[in-house]
């Protein structure tokens, strides 16, 4: 005998409708005898439901509980049998936020912090084989600016384009970042099959000042998703100015506070190594030439291939189709089953009334 496991258990709730039908279906009932006895006098509402079978009628109606029954429990999928086997590998789904914020423009990192994390990206991109990548821009907001694709020309023009004019708020709110990049993979992903799973990795680049709150929650409950954090540094502990250049791209000073003084950005990544470790990722120190990009891309080739080396999927048999057949079969039977009676009926004229 059979011992059944339901995939969707929130189908059997539907059950509930078989009691309902039946009250309906009485409440009906009653309800058009009494207007039957109200509008029409007793010798002709007799003559004219002589014809009538009510035992017909009962099982039609026990008919119609039974096509439910097996309709709503081929819903729920029984299933037995359980298999294992391993994953397969769907490849990587990546979004990559880079941080805008004016601190990106310091030149402590040559040419400047977002220059190098557009080259740094750009020199990960082509590391990538068929991967699909999608890229945000962050500040005090965050924008999706390309979808995840595998076509990695179109990504870089919209990483190159990448600038503090990208979002319209300014700050960095790694909360808003890494909820917009966790959307994005959800929202773009692959419909993989139940045995055919895809790595999602967000890729943080930033220098590390974190001006609101809430980034070590938000990469928290993405890693518990299923999604990891991996995060990359830019900038010196010694820090820089941030230059103000006019609309032709020529310097004409420093960015200063209130009190006239030019402003240093101080590079730490404090925060980052923060966010990678409740991401369940890891962090990365960038520098020109270094080999940063390639140890982000080594490490998540590890994640890859320990998740597929561990993972594996249960199978079950599906039962459901015995249960649409025997629902079909009892909804034909309803159907071709009529409410009169078979024999004690003549035809006077043109009329078929009951025999006395």
């Amino acid at each position: 005998m059979f011992e059944y496991r339901f995939e969707d258990h929130a189908a059997l709730q539907l059950l509930w409708l078989i009691p309902l039908v039946i009250f309906l279906i009485w409440w009906t009932g009653k309800r058009r005898a009494q207007v039957i006895q109200s509008q029409i006098s007793a010798p002709i509402a007799k003559f004219l439901t002589r014809s009538l079978s009510l035992k017909k009628r009962k099982w039609k109606l026990i008919l119609q509980c039974i096509t439910l029954f097996f309709f709503i429990i081929a819903l729920a999928r029984p299933q037995s049998g359980e298999g294992k086997q391993k994953a397969k590998s769907e490849g990587l789904e990546i979004m990559i936020a880079v941080d805008v914020s004016n601190s990106m423009l310091a030149e402590d990192a040559r040419p400047s912090r977002l220059d190098l994390a557009k080259r740094e990206i750009s020199r990960f991109l082509d590391l990538l084989g068929g991967d699909k990548v999608g890229l945000i821009a962050f500040a005090g907001s965050a924008i999706l600016l390309s979808p995840l694709t595998s076509d990695k020309s179109a990504l870089k023009m919209f990483l190159e384009s990448l600038s503090p004019d990208s979002v319209a708020t300014q700050g960095t709110d790694f909360k808003k970042a890494l909820t917009e990049a966790n959307q994005a993979l959800h929202r773009g992903g692959v419909d993989s099959d139940e045995d055919q799973k895809v790595t999602k990795v967000i890729i943080l680049a930033s220098d590390g000042e974190e001006t609101e709150k809430g980034g070590l929650d938000a990469a928290q409950k993405i890693a518990e998703g299923g999604a990891r954090i991996y995060t990359l540094g830019f900038g010196t502990e010694a820090g820089g100015q941030i230059p103000v250049r006019d609309k032709n791209g020529n310097m004409v000073g420093y960015k200063k506070d209130r009190k006239g003084q030019p402003v240093t950005s101080k590079f730490t990544g404090d925060a980052l190594k923060a966010l990678a470790t409740a991401g369940k990722g890891e962090y990365m120190q960038v520098s020109f030439g270094g080999d940063a990009v390639k140890n982000l891309r080594d490490g998540i080739d590890r994640l890859q291939k320990a998740q597929y080396e561990s993972l594996e999927v249960s199978h079950y048999n599906e039962h459901y189709q015995i249960f649409v057949f025997f629902g079909l079969l009892f909804a034909l039977l309803e159907l071709f089953m009529g409410e009169r009676k078979s024999e004690g009926r003549i035809w006077r004229g043109r009329f078929e009334v009951p025999l006395d």
